[in-house]
């Protein structure tokens, strides 16, 4: 099947088809993200391009009315990632730079932003859009060109050709959701032979980085959840429910720009300190025991990741104690061992920070049995954090400038209604050196004591 498909595709068909698949995203109004300058985003997608050596399509998220969007529409980390758009329904087209070859002319590098049509009575209830007719698109947007959706198969179809034609898009794997997956299902009926080449590990790659930009957006998240967990160590008190300590942490780290959380919040007391991911959050903290805190909030789409462990009463008996000194001295000796390209957060080898802080478990410290408490770490000891508390990364690469992840020891005992963990973010700065962006909250168990009483 010829791709051109003649007139098929004309500007009324393609509006009605992609409307029909970008509608509701159509509808949402643009969130006031606090959004890095047009250049960030620029750079980012030419060293995309430089690396698919290809054509690029992406497609944004379409808002989902459904009764799990309790925060309302959030956009697609890798589109936002290269567009710095909260936009619906949009979708993005990159072509590398590329020699003429045979038939194939030279073309230089190319950019393009397809926004999806106005809908004038929905923006009634929603306010004004962004429509690829306004002359100041490109300027607002950062896109060297800015076309309607109808337009889309149409351009593609100048960029991509060849025998096989290959796209590089967001392709779903591992059962994984895309919201790509209607749209390329659209171009795949235009022609047959088209294939689409995952994008992701690319983006990854890029990712895997972050820019001056970003880290100010991080530390905003970090520093506002900071202040959530301050009010939670007033606030925990015997006979408290621990849904007051998350309803708590989320209006702090709301008041400080914080639009969503990172993810669901954590509150587990007694036994639930030792169920990783404990969610209900509805139990009444009894004295006598800990509670574990994992909550942060999401700041302009990037994500913070804090953990602390609390003795509901104030005070640690000499078992929480002991425990609590493990786990922190893990995190502690994790830290040190950082070597900035070389140590990596994951695996058992000689570089990881990972076996460090299990070999710490297990060198201190025993069970009620007088077996090593290593069994009870039963988690990683860390991740990135960016865009998504557990970021696009590569993990086979060895943490190194620019990179962002947690420190996250923990031990969990549940014969003894004992989970502690302990959880930071750090940044890798330009010189190698590991910087702990949640170091203006304290760790040490008798600071701990001191601001949960006074």
């Amino acid at each position: 099947m010829d791709y051109t498909m003649g007139k098929l595709h004309s500007a009324f068909f393609l509006t009605a088809v992609f409307a029909g698949l970008f509608i509701s995203g159509a509808a949402k109004s643009s969130s006031a993200l606090e959004r890095q300058p047009n250049s960030d985003y620029h750079v980012r997608r030419e060293a995309l391009a430089k690396k698919a050596a290809g054509v690029v399509v992406l497609f944004a998220a379409t808002e989902n009315d459904g009764p799990n969007d309790l925060y309302g529409f959030r956009q697609d980390d890798n589109f936002y990632y290269l567009s710095g758009l909260s936009e619906p329904g949009a979708a993005l087209l990159i072509a590398s730079a590329a020699e003429a070859k045979g038939d194939a002319p030279a073309r230089a590098y190319t950019e393009i932003l397809f926004l999806p049509p106005r809908n004038l009575t929905q923006e009634k209830w929603t306010g004004p859009k962004l429509g690829a007719e306004n002359a100041e698109a490109p300027k607002i947007t950062g896109f060297d060109r800015v076309e309607d959706m109808g337009r889309l198969p149409d351009e593609v179809a100048k960029y991509v050709g060849g025998a096989r034609p290959a796209i590089y898009t967001d392709v779903s794997t591992h059962g994984e959701t895309s919201p790509s997956a209607a749209p390329l299902a659209f171009l795949k009926r235009l022609n047959a032979y088209l294939s689409f080449q995952d994008v992701k590990p690319m983006i990854s790659s890029l990712r895997t980085t972050k820019d001056a930009g970003e880290m100010a957006l991080i530390q905003k998240a970090v520093d506002a959840s900071v202040a959530a967990h301050f009010a939670a160590f007033k606030a925990v008190k015997p006979n408290v429910n621990e849904r007051e300590i998350s309803a708590l942490m989320q209006y702090e780290w709301g008041k400080r720009g914080c639009e969503r959380v990172a993810y669901a919040p954590i509150v587990g007391s007694g036994y639930y300190s030792t169920v990783l991911h404990y969610s209900d959050d509805d139990n009444v903290m009894k004295s006598g025991d800990v509670v574990v805190i994992d909550a942060a909030g999401e700041y302009s789409m990037y994500a913070s990741d804090i953990t602390r462990t609390l003795p509901v009463n104030g005070h640690f008996t000499a078992r929480q104690r002991e425990i609590y000194d493990i786990v922190l001295g893990a995190q502690s000796a994790a830290a040190a061992a950082f070597v900035s390209g070389k140590s990596t957060i994951r695996g058992d080898g000689p570089d990881s920070l990972y076996k460090v802080a299990k070999d710490y478990i297990n060198a201190h410290g025993k069970d009620l049995h007088g077996e090593p408490l290593g069994k009870y770490f039963i988690h990683g000891l860390g991740h990135s954090v960016g865009l998504n508390v557990h970021d696009a990364t590569d993990y086979s690469v060895p943490l190194g400038p620019g990179q962002v992840f947690t420190i996250e020891p923990g031990i969990y005992i549940p014969e003894e209604n004992l989970g502690v963990r302990i959880e930071d973010d750090y940044y890798v700065d330009a010189n190698g050196k590991l910087i702990k962006l949640s170091g203006a909250l304290p760790s040490g168990p008798d600071e701990v004591e001191r601001l949960m009483t006074k």
